[in-house]
């Protein structure tokens, strides 16, 4: 799960009440339908900083509740505001994230060159989603190279 440091960094998620914060304003809807049909509650969660000088894995977090609406999407004040949403039919749909911990930088490069991360979704040219799903064999292998 990609977020911006200035939107919600690995700091913002350990200092949060419970160290747990809701995954609020994903707007692509297949972010959006992994995060709602795949994710489940206990499934790790590798936490990446983007859109800042050092993208990369900083953490690792876990689902902690099924997925609910996003209230951000009703809220006309917020940047994620959607008026084509109702509360009968919301479009956007989130899950709360719990920090298990915080973890050394895992840089990109780092990433890039790590041979057995080759296929690895966030790693392809061209992807943008902020949320992509991690086989047990990708997820073992950062395990292994965050130490």
């Amino acid at each position: 799960m990609k977020s911006e440091p200035s939107e919600c960094s690995i700091d913002d998620l350990a200092a949060a009440k419970k160290q747990t914060v809701p995954w609020f304003g994903v707007r692509n809807y297949q972010a959006r339908n992994y995060m709602r049909d795949h994710m489940q509650v206990g499934d790790g969660v590798l936490f990446y900083h983007s859109s800042c000088p050092e993208p990369g894995i900083v953490g690792l977090a876990t689902v902690s509740s099924t997925p609910y609406p996003d209230e951000t999407q009703f809220d006309k004040k917020s940047h994620y505001y959607d008026e084509k949403s109702t509360r009968e039919e919301p479009r956007w749909m989130l899950v709360d994230v719990t920090l298990e911990r915080k973890t050394r930088l895992l840089s990109l490069p780092e990433l890039r060159e790590a041979p057995e991360l080759a296929d690895m979704i966030i790693l392809k040219k061209g992807n943008r989603l902020s949320i992509t799903p991690v086989t047990a064999a990708e997820w073992k292998a950062v395990l292994k190279r965050l130490g």
